[in-house]
């Protein structure tokens, strides 16, 4: 008899079982997956053949459920199939060698009856399968949902920190916008607008508009929103960047050029979210330049492709940092203010218009940060 021929060879199929997965790229068992895999499954399969060999077959499906299955974890084989599930979880397997695991059972006792020339009877044989099949359903159920919530509840601190930096930075920004108004309001007509407490204002007002903008261009690439793409004249996109960043270099006291653009070249893109990119490129630039130092803004085309560049005068970077400047942002300056996400988001939104965003180091000036983008011409 089948359970008979499994108790008796116990070990050795144990031995092949684990020698199949060594073969396989997957984590190493530990003493716990030991204890609540292959063995503890093979003791269940023992007694279920031998229960349906007495006068209670029925009994079977407290210990192993029917062909179609039991309520997760409502049998003694779905209990030990959960746990085991939970622990290659835990070990870093993935979930088609969690299946594998139990299909590895199959394979070593019908290699070894084959060897030793022991029959399996029909029956027998269904037992088996059934009693695999419920294993690998609860195993994978519990896998799946153990993963999906240490998923969410990842996703979950991943948005309370960067709502929590966005709140952060924004008190941050009102705080000192409020004090600038207070100062001008107690000076009774003597704060000159021009004057110093006028460009702390204006700063943190800036300051917000790129926060907010910035934000938004992040909800919608994150939430995979379609780009609203149009084609768009890239000299019209330039004056409309020039506007509002000459306001935020003179609040950082840097000098701004922007290059003349051919009327006829266009590109086909979402202009909030290009606009939310190039505005961050700026405010990074403005923000690490030295005082009375130049930022630019140019534009080069090739025979197909369009180059937006932003470079600074921010003294280069350090050795390494091109490599990472696209994950949450450090800053290499004194100027430590931002959320630290700037440049993730700005490549996110350059990635969903087809574009690339690329930096490169000038040593001892600065760095320049490109914008690749398909060309277009204006009809």
């Amino acid at each position: 008899m089948l359970h008979e021929f499994i108790e008796t060879n116990r070990t050795e199929l144990i031995d092949r079982c684990r020698q199949k997965v060594a073969r396989r790229t997957a984590p190493k068992a530990t003493d716990a997956e030991r204890e609540h895999g292959v063995p503890l499954f093979l003791d269940q399969l023992i007694e279920t053949l031998r229960v349906e060999h007495t006068l209670a077959p029925m009994q079977v499906r407290e210990i192993s459920g029917r062909s179609s299955g039991e309520r997760p974890g409502s049998t003694e084989i779905g209990v030990t199939a959960a746990l085991h599930g939970r622990e290659l979880l835990q070990q870093g397997f993935t979930v088609d060698q969690v299946v594998h695991g139990y299909g590895d059972v199959c394979q070593a006792v019908t290699e070894l009856a084959f060897e030793d020339g022991a029959a399996i009877q029909v029956d027998e044989f269904r037992t088996l399968n059934r009693c695999l099949d419920n294993a690998i359903a609860d195993a994978v159920t519990e896998f799946s949902y153990r993963r999906d919530s240490t998923m969410v509840g990842k996703d979950a601190q991943a948005l309370n920190e960067r709502l929590g930096s966005l709140t952060h930075e924004l008190r941050n920004l009102v705080h000192t916008a409020t004090l600038a108004v207070t100062a001008i309001k107690a000076g009774n007509g003597n704060v000159a607008l021009s004057g110093a407490t006028a460009a702390v204002l204006d700063r943190s007002l800036i300051g917000m508009r790129n926060l907010i903008d910035r934000s938004l261009a992040d909800v919608r690439v994150t939430a995979g929103l379609p780009a609203r793409t149009q084609r768009i004249s890239l000299a019209d996109f330039f004056a409309d960047v020039e506007v509002s960043a000459s306001l935020e270099a003179r609040a950082y006291e840097c000098d701004f050029t922007v290059s003349e653009v051919d009327k006829k070249i266009a590109v086909d893109v979402d202009r909030d979210m290009l606009l939310s990119a190039v505005g961050n490129l700026l405010q990074n630039a403005f923000k690490f330049t030295e005082h009375d130092r130049e930022v630019t803004l140019n534009a080069h085309a090739t025979a197909d492709r369009i180059l937006i560049e932003v470079e600074d005068h921010c003294g280069g970077l350090p050795p390494g940092a091109p490599g990472k400047m696209f994950l949450p942002f450090k800053s290499n300056g004194e100027e430590k203010s931002g959320l630290g996400l700037g440049l993730a988001i700005c490549r996110r939104s350059v990635e969903a218009n087809h574009g690339v965003l690329r930096v490169r180091d000038v040593p001892g000036k600065g760095c320049v940060f490109t914008i690749d983008l398909p060309r277009h011409e204006l009809q």
